[in-house]
């Protein structure tokens, strides 16, 4: 297994777009990636603490990088980076409902961007213990077993019923329709009469 330092270098030596960067870096600065990695990390705690803007930081964070890796799985032939990258959103979705309705409370903790961060982090990791894989196997899966059927009933009676409505409706404003241009034409029609005969210089009966 290693040392936690030992597995961190390893990770951050994987190819990819992260270690890509940590080696030009290495290359140019001569300072090895393992502390440019962790002072990176460092500055970003501190600034999520202490920082302005650290709610669009954290946001971009757990957006921008996971949105231009799920283009690059959609776009290329393996299956499984896509399947990854969906289970990330998922459960991105799941937490961004439930902080709806906690974030009110938790953003006056002062560490809340800072934990958030590392909570979106450890959700898109490239490691099989990453926070989304755990997450989905543990807590949504299991859920979503129990309950699919009857959310797709109580949506399938949904959608019927949405689709009677608008039927519904769609016949009554035709019905509307109908009515008033008879309505009109019953109107127009008298006073059409009496100009074409006004017009003849005819007497009209």
């Amino acid at each position: 297994m290693g040392t936690v330092p030992q597995r961190l270098q390893r990770l951050l030596d994987r190819p990819g777009p992260l270690g890509d960067l940590l080696g030009r870096l290495e290359a140019r600065t001569g300072v090895r990636r393992l502390y440019l990695a962790t002072g990176s990390a460092a500055f970003l705690g501190l600034y999520l603490v202490f920082g302005y803007g650290a709610s669009l930081l954290c946001n971009l964070i757990g957006f921008a990088y996971p949105a231009y890796v799920s283009i690059k799985a959609i776009e290329s032939s393996s299956k499984e980076d896509d399947t990854t990258w969906l289970t990330y959103w998922v459960v991105y979705g799941v937490f961004s409902v439930a902080e709806f309705f906690s974030d009110t409370f938790l953003y006056w903790f002062p560490f809340y961007y800072a934990g958030k961060c590392l909570f979106l982090v450890w959700c898109m990791a490239p490691v099989s213990w990453n926070g989304s894989q755990v997450l989905y196997q543990n807590v949504i899966r299991p859920c979503f077993l129990k309950h699919h059927q009857t959310v797709d009933d109580v949506l399938g009676n949904l959608s019927t019923k949405a689709l009677d409505a608008a039927s519904s409706v769609t016949r009554e404003v035709l019905r509307t329709l109908v009515s008033s241009r008879a309505r009109l034409a019953a109107e127009v029609a008298p006073q059409l009469s009496l100009s074409v005969c006004k017009s003849r210089g005819s007497r009209c009966r």
